[in-house]
């Protein structure tokens, strides 16, 4: 069964990375990723794991997380490639990092809301010391060529338009609501990011990630479509908590290596792109989509105890990134159902 999953992660590397000679640029660099053994750092592990392995390129990595135990026993045939290094290290009291680091993608913290809410200082720390700890860190290496920071969506406020959200689009914010925690502390790391690119020089750029699906990713995660994934494996019903017209935009786990990557390549410093599926989908669409790709007709219950009076949509307008950074989105929604569906599955039965 591993070897069935590893296989399914390997095919989904080939697909998406449709310019493979592109990180010829890359050989015999090192990259860095904080936040590393978690489901962006897997997913980039492995894509560099395929350009290593079908090209002339050599890229090292090092790893940097909490858990390497964890991710030695998820991920065993990554934890053996001779090209991954691993740092063990809360990144909040980060302080030297190895001399011959190139790249670095801050990835570190969960966007889990469940975690915001029980430790909401916890949140702010990680964000913002931990993103401090490392740009120091970063101003003392001599051959550091570019940083990507990974911060969210989510410093966007709410939106209350039918548009998709462009890089300069703000909406409300309740700066007081603790359950807001998460959302400050990823807009005080960019702005951190701006100092440093400004007074120290760092060459800085900000990815906004949005919504992601695919292999690696927790479907016990409190979000909607990881939800409706571990209903129909389990046999159903598919439970809709909440507007079923709510808009979201999911992009295919490979599909975000490949564009992380190509940032480090492509992306201007001190220029912000958002990362994510500018192909919108409302949840009672994503429900009868995934009812249809469990091959059962299992039944989808829509509960909620109000009234909503307008739709939430949180779809990123994606003409920069495609533009800037050459990236062209190729799983559909329909197939990156079918693949984390089928790789979910192998999981649970292995």
């Amino acid at each position: 069964m591993s070897l069935a999953k590893n296989k399914i992660v390997f095919e989904d590397c080939k697909i998406s990375c449709v310019e493979i000679e592109s990180f010829s640029i890359l050989d015999n660099q090192s990259i860095l990723i904080t936040g590393g053994t978690g489901f962006i750092g897997k997913w980039i592990a492995e894509m560099v794991s395929y350009i290593n392995s079908v090209s002339n390129v050599n890229i090292k990595l090092y790893l940097l997380g909490r858990d390497i135990v964890k991710f030695k026993e998820d991920v065993p045939h990554l934890a053996e490639k001779s090209f991954i290094n691993f740092i063990e290290q809360d990144v909040r009291y980060l302080h030297d990092l190895p001399s011959d680091i190139n790249y670095i993608i801050h990835a570190a913290g969960s966007p889990d809301n469940r975690e915001h809410v029980s430790d909401p200082l916890k949140t702010i720390e990680t964000f913002y010391k931990g993103t401090q700890s490392l740009l120091d860190a970063a101003s003392r290496i001599q051959d550091l060529k570019k940083i990507v920071h990974l911060s969210s969506h989510q410093v966007y406020g709410k939106n209350e338009t039918e548009q998709l959200i462009s890089e300069n689009s703000f909406g409300s914010f309740e700066a007081l609501n603790i359950a807001n925690c998460y959302a400050e502390s990823k807009r005080i790391s960019e702005t951190l990011c701006s100092y440093y690119k400004n007074n120290l020089r760092l060459p800085i750029v900000i990815l906004r990630p949005f919504a992601f699906i695919g292999p690696y990713q927790d479907i016990e995660k409190p979000w909607a479509i990881n939800s409706f994934i571990r209903d129909a494996i389990l046999g159903g019903p598919i439970r809709i908590l909440g507007n079923g017209l709510t808009e979201r935009s999911y992009l295919y786990a490979s599909d975000m290596a490949y564009c992380i990557l190509k940032s480090l390549i492509h992306g201007k410093i001190g220029e912000i792109y958002n990362l994510g599926s500018s192909t919108s989908i409302s949840l009672n669409e994503l429900a009868i989509k995934i009812q249809n790709q469990s091959g059962s007709k299992m039944e989808i219950l829509s509960r909620s105890s109000k009234d909503y009076l307008r739709v939430s949509k949180l779809v990123p307008n994606t003409d920069k990134i495609k533009k800037e950074l050459h990236f062209k989105e190729i799983f559909t929604i329909d197939e990156a159902i079918n693949r984390t569906i089928l790789w979910n599955q192998l999981k649970r039965n292995n």
